[in-house]
């Protein structure tokens, strides 16, 4: 049992942590990262690995503090003293410790990565299948299943320069499992939706793709991250995810519109690929 003044500080501890706690956002209590932790099926699982990582560098930094503390006060050099300390060689105990909590630490980070990667990875068996095209600078979406598409408009500056409003924006389906194949018509870009807490590069020539299933209406913001050109700034997007009847009512829209059938690779600038243009899985 513990004497009275040692309880006392640990309720005044236990009181402060969960005062700081509660005075967290969203945010701060996931690490700082963007979203909301269920924005797809993959969102919360990347959160906890990021929080669990950061939560077991604490600890290992406060002990690591704490012992240099220690040894800074306890072998500090005392009045009158002159000259080294005696010198510690050797200490087979120590240099164990040194070299076996790291390597547990390093093989469990990777474990835990691994897992989660091969999860975020495997296919999910999607009944809506969606082809994003990057460009120079914008983006083309085809509705595989619906058999439409959108065509981003490229970059263009001054008075007709892309606004919020203008962005191309790629509808999907709140609670349906979707796969994402990604492709490129001209370099490098990359696909990131930064609340999926996910991106994943685009190869001309080459297909990748991404397996989730959106959980959360709302709007999202995507951007390319590959560095791709003067105006690489400028190639943004929205994701918006929807109920059903806006889904359908979007893809409607599209038909009326004249978009029917598919964005062909026939409009890829790098024509002079193997296979003129053609797509390797």
């Amino acid at each position: 049992m513990l004497p009275k003044r040692q309880l006392k500080w640990v309720g005044v501890l236990a009181a402060a942590s969960t005062l700081l706690l509660t005075g967290c956002s969203q945010q701060e209590l996931q690490g700082y990262l963007p979203g909301s932790g269920h924005v797809t099926n993959h969102t919360s699982s990347i959160v906890g690995l990021w929080v669990t990582s950061w939560i077991v560098l604490l600890i290992v930094g406060v002990i690591s503090w704490g012992l240099m503390l220690w040894a800074v006060i306890a072998y500090r050099r005392r009045k009158g003293e002159t000259g080294l300390p005696v010198q510690l060689r050797y200490n087979m105990p120590i240099e164990t410790l040194f070299t076996v909590v790291p390597f547990i630490i390093t093989v469990g980070f990777f474990a835990f990565t691994a897992k989660t990667m091969t999860a975020i990875e495997q296919p999910n068996h999607a009944t809506r299948v969606v082809q994003v095209i990057g460009k120079q600078w914008s983006w083309d979406f085809n509705y595989t299943n619906e058999n439409t598409f959108d065509a981003g408009i490229q970059y263009q500056d001054g008075a007709n320069a892309k606004t919020e409003a203008t962005l191309p924006t790629l509808y999907l389906e709140q609670n349906v499992p979707v796969e994402i194949d990604l492709t490129s018509r001209d370099v490098i870009h990359s696909f990131w939706v930064v609340d999926f807490l996910y991106k994943k590069d685009m190869f001309p020539g080459r297909v990748n793709r991404i397996y989730f299933t959106p959980e959360e209406k709302g709007t999202y913001m995507g951007k390319c991250a590959e560095l791709c050109g003067e105006f690489h700034s400028a190639m943004l997007f929205n994701v918006k995810v929807v109920d059903k009847a806006t889904y359908d009512a979007h893809i409607a829209a599209l038909k009326a519109a004249g978009n029917n059938g598919q964005l062909g690779y026939d409009l890829n600038r790098m024509q002079t690929l193997p296979g003129n243009g053609a797509i390797n899985n």
